[in-house]
Order: C-alpha cells, then structure tokens, then sequence
C-alpha cells in the first residue's frame, strides 16, 4: 500500500499527482501489468513502470501533465525493440507495454483514501477517469482491453492480498512462512502441535490455530487469491487434509513430498471414487526442482512455483 499512502499524503497536502499504471504488458517487457509509479507537483515519485530510458521520459511526461492539469486518462504504448521507429521506450528487451497517465487530485481524494486503508475493491481506469468500487466482485487479477485510444478500460482489484493457508509449523514451515511474508502474501498457519516453537513463536503468521486435522474444511476459504501448502509431520494427516480440499476452488494447492508418497495417496483416493480432475489439479511433489536440500532452499522452489501461478 505504500504507493496508495504516498498519494493521499500527497493530496492531503494539496498537490497533485500523476499517477502511471502499466496496463497491458507482452514479452519480455521491463514494466510488467500492474506496476506504479507516482510523481507529485513538488517532484517526489515512488514507484515503478520499468525502470531505464523509458521511465526517465514517462516522468517528465508525467510532469508536463501536471503543469497541463490532463483532463482525462492517457494511454501510451511503449515498444521495446530495437528497430522500432513508432513509439520507441528506448528499451531493448524485445516486449511492449501501454502506460495509463492519470491525472488525481481534489476529487479523488476519498477513493485513495479508501486504497490506503486496505478496503477491499476494484479500481478501475479508461477514458472516463478513476474509479474505486467497494465491495465489487473483483477479477482474478489485473484485466485491460482496448478498442482505440477513446475505448478502452483496465480493472484491477485492490485490498485483498494473497492468502496462504500453511498446514505444518515444523522446519519447512518455519521457513515458507519467512519466504511468503517477504513476498507479501498473508499467512494463516495450522498444526495439530501447538506446543512447537515453530508455531507458538512464530512472528509471520497473521493469523494461528492449533486445529484437529480431520476437521479443517471450514478454515480453507475458496477464491481467487486464496493458495494452500500442506506440509504436516506425516503421510497420513497430509492425505486427511488433502482430502477436505480436493472439492475446493483454490488458487494453488500443493502438497510437500516425494512422488511414491504422492501416488500412495492418489491411489487411494481414486478407490474412493475421487475424480482423476481433481487430482490433477494438486501440486506434488511440490515446487520447482531446483535440487533444494534445506527447509530454506526448500521455501524457494516452493514459493517460486506458486508465483508463477500467481502470476500466469
């Protein structure tokens, strides 16, 4: 939220702001979907859409729209390739991008209010200005399209971070719980041993519960941004927490373990009559193989796997 905060400061002092928003990204583009940058009247900025060439000219682009009070969002492609002669960034990474320039000020004042206390919603960006809508349905993840220069919108939702649902406080989890706070997920942790140091005392879980794992169905929400990694102290309560998942619309559902361990499990579900789908859908064994040996280098290739979940 750092940005948001940094805007209704801004505001509140009676500057205004441009506010830059990476729209739409191909390639291998240097700003990806979602990225922000903001400059104030008095030139402070924080943020980013990519850094570079590009970004140096975006800003003082984004300073002669504040002198000029834009009157409504701005788009602007940037072509990232060397040979391009239209709308060149500067950049050579062989991608493209369009950036969204928006001009924020008096009128805005509560929607960023409303982003900088965490609330919950949709913003929403085209032709017509800035819009903040509570309590809205929100899309997965950050959704643009365009039809000219006149028609077009970006909806991204705000306020709901990814949630990681952890099952299992030992080692592993002491060390995918460090991983996922630096990566800005919020964590809820359950074990069935609350008496482990690396549950009572942990500092990153926003959220602990020492639980029975028969009976955890109810602690999983489902949704969008919501991700589970199952790593408890044996083969038997990963399967019985599994099972009370399969059913559910997850984000991301893995389970740590070796690949015997996982069709042990499987074998046993698909006796029961559980769907080959379903099964399909689990990660296991979990992360990227990266050769990991310790719990830290473990937390890698699991976070890394599930960020390039998030993020497809």
């Amino acid at each position: 939220m750092e940005i948001w905060t940094f805007i209704s400061e801004k505001l509140q002092s009676g500057q205004g702001v441009q506010l830059l928003v990476v729209v739409e990204s191909r390639g291998s583009s240097p700003g990806r979907q979602g990225f922000k940058l903001a400059l104030a009247a008095d030139g402070a900025w924080t943020g980013t859409v990519g850094g570079g060439v590009m970004e140096h000219n975006l800003l003082q682009q984004a300073a002669g729209f504040l002198r000029e009070e834009l009157p409504a969002p701005y788009l602007r492609y940037q072509n990232h390739r060397p040979e391009a002669t239209e709308n060149a960034s500067g950049m050579h990474c062989m991608g493209n991008q369009w950036v969204a320039f928006v001009s924020l000020g008096e009128k805005e004042k509560p929607l960023i209010e409303a982003i900088a206390e965490g609330r919950a919603g949709v913003l929403r960006l085209g032709p017509g200005g800035f819009f903040f809508e509570e309590n809205r349905s929100a899309p997965a993840g950050p959704f643009f399209y365009r039809k000219a220069d006149t028609n077009w919108q970006y909806e991204e939702p705000l306020g709901e971070p990814p949630t990681l649902y952890l099952f299992g406080a030992g080692h592993v989890g002491q060390a995918v719980c460090r991983q996922f706070s630096l990566l800005g997920f919020r964590i809820a942790l359950f074990d069935d041993r609350p008496e482990l140091p690396g549950f009572s005392d942990n500092p990153y879980a926003w959220r602990k519960e020492a639980v029975d794992y028969g009976q955890i169905g109810s602690l999983v929400p489902e949704g969008p941004q919501v991700y589970v990694i199952i790593l408890t102290a044996g083969h038997e309560s990963d399967a019985l927490v599994l099972e009370q998942l399969l059913e559910k619309d997850l984000r991301y559902l893995g389970m740590l373990g070796s690949k015997g361990k996982a069709h042990t499990i499987f074998r046993r579900f698909r006796e029961k009559g559980i769907p080959e789908e379903r099964l399909e859908r689990v990660y296991t064994p979990i992360g990227l193989p990266i050769r990991s040996r310790t719990p830290e280098e473990i937390a890698v290739s699991i976070a890394a796997e599930v960020i390039q979940v998030k993020n497809k």
